[in-house]
């Protein structure tokens, strides 16, 4: 009984976490309306935002699934770039078709998930040293499939990617008087088919509770009788088969396959998690934190670009400067905690 309590206090924090992530992102998206103005009236800037990093939502899901359990995983942007390589060589210089390319891509990512969760799981070996090695073999492998990047030409995947979904209602009237309707792409669906799918396996299931209970503390949840190596190996297989579907929905957004790509997601997606309130002990997090964290980092670059700081290390200032902040918050909030519990 005791250690229910424990547990529904942590999903209390997650919320409390959540609602701080939620609070400030609309508060820093309506001052940059307010403030900048321009682009920022306009829906459609929201929905770009979406469009950009709908492959980086995916992947910062599947992070937070790993820190929640307590693990870490820096591989998903090699992943992502492998995803891409091979997808676009594969449907350019081997005549594949789109079927098979997104086998392909859901394929690399749950060898990953498979390799990094057994020995991470099975053979104790710690998920930092694992996934860095993840990375570089996912970075080397990409280069030997091709070293030069290459825009895909085949025609049915640009006619994929050059799909647009309306946003009803959402359209602006250019100074020519002609209506221009708000759109998202393909990757923007799956990427909030994935948010509220795994939204709900956190909440709901037994599965999601013992992500939960592992990371927050995996001897109590050991006596508990959950499984506890099997627990972390499914977090990485999911973080991991994720990457592999964001891969895809990057290469969708891209159009080409390059070494390059990618080039900082695991940062991007870690920090995302913190700031959706995710906390790298473990434990405590939410999903649509983690959406609300990619959409505050976005919109951060975006106001940073919009006030004429074009230069890369103002971008990383700001998010060193963010990530700072909910970090403190994230000490404050359970410090509070703490201090309730003893009295």
């Amino acid at each position: 009984m005791r250690e229910k309590k424990t547990l529904g206090g942590r999903l209390n924090d997650s919320n409390l976490l959540l609602l701080i992530t939620v609070v400030i992102f609309f508060v820093m998206y309506i001052g940059a309306v307010v403030i900048q103005g321009g682009g920022f009236t306009k829906p459609q800037m929201f929905f770009n935002i979406l469009n950009a990093n709908a492959a980086l939502i995916i992947t910062a899901c599947g992070m937070s699934i790993v820190m929640i359990s307590g693990g870490i995983d820096i591989s998903v942007g090699g992943v992502v770039a492998l995803v891409s390589m091979c997808c676009a060589v594969y449907l350019d210089y081997h005549d594949g078709s789109i079927f098979g390319s997104i086998l392909i891509a859901i394929g690399i990512g749950l060898a990953y998930g498979l390799v990094q969760g057994f020995l991470v799981a099975y053979l104790d070996i710690q998920p930092f040293i694992v996934s860095l090695a993840g990375m570089f073999f996912a970075r080397g492998m990409t280069t030997i499939v091709n070293t030069a990047p290459f825009n895909v030409a085949d025609e049915e995947f640009t006619a994929l990617k050059l799909t647009r979904i309306n946003v009803p209602l959402m359209g602006t009237v250019n100074k020519k008087g002609i209506y221009v309707p708000a759109y998202v792409e393909i990757g923007v669906i799956v990427a909030l088919i994935i948010v509220i799918l795994l939204f709900v396996v956190l909440r709901w299931t037994r599965l999601g509770r013992s992500f939960y209970a592992v990371g927050g503390n995996s001897q109590s949840a050991l006596m508990m009788g959950i499984n506890v190596r099997r627990t972390k190996f499914i977090s990485h297989l999911i973080c991991s088969t994720l990457a592999g579907i964001g891969g895809y929905v990057y290469f969708l957004h891209v159009g080409s396959g390059a070494a390059s790509h990618a080039m900082g997601m695991e940062m991007n997606a870690i920090a995302s998690s913190i700031i959706g309130g995710t906390m790298l002990t473990g434990g405590v997090g939410n999903i649509i934190g983690t959406l609300f964290g990619v959409l505050s980092l976005s919109t951060i670059q975006n106001i940073v670009a919009s006030a004429g700081l074009d230069d890369a290390w103002w971008t990383g200032i700001t998010i060193a400067a963010m990530l700072c902040i909910f970090l403190i918050i994230q000490s404050v909030v359970m410090a509070q905690k703490r201090k309730a519990v003893r009295k």
